[in-house]
């Protein structure tokens, strides 16, 4: 049988994913949710206000220097 095909309540399937999950290291759990942006179906809100809170954005791979441009300021 495929390992990948699993029968279980959606109760039984939250309780292995909620193992699988606490027996990742604290870095595992970090890259995984880091990488929870990446999936498809996660859509970025539009620009929220500012509340002075500490904010993460990832970079697309487009959004670039121009090159020769070090420090990212316009000269």
């Amino acid at each position: 049988m495929d390992k990948r095909i699993r029968f279980e309540t959606k109760e039984e399937a939250n309780a292995r994913r909620e193992r699988e999950f606490l027996e990742l290291t604290p870095h595992e759990r970090f890259m995984w949710f880091l990488r929870s942006f990446d999936r498809p179906g996660f859509t970025a809100r539009n620009k929220p206000e500012d509340k002075g809170n500490f904010v993460i954005r990832k970079k697309s791979p487009t959004s670039r220097a121009p090159a020769g441009d070090l420090d990212g300021a316009a000269s």
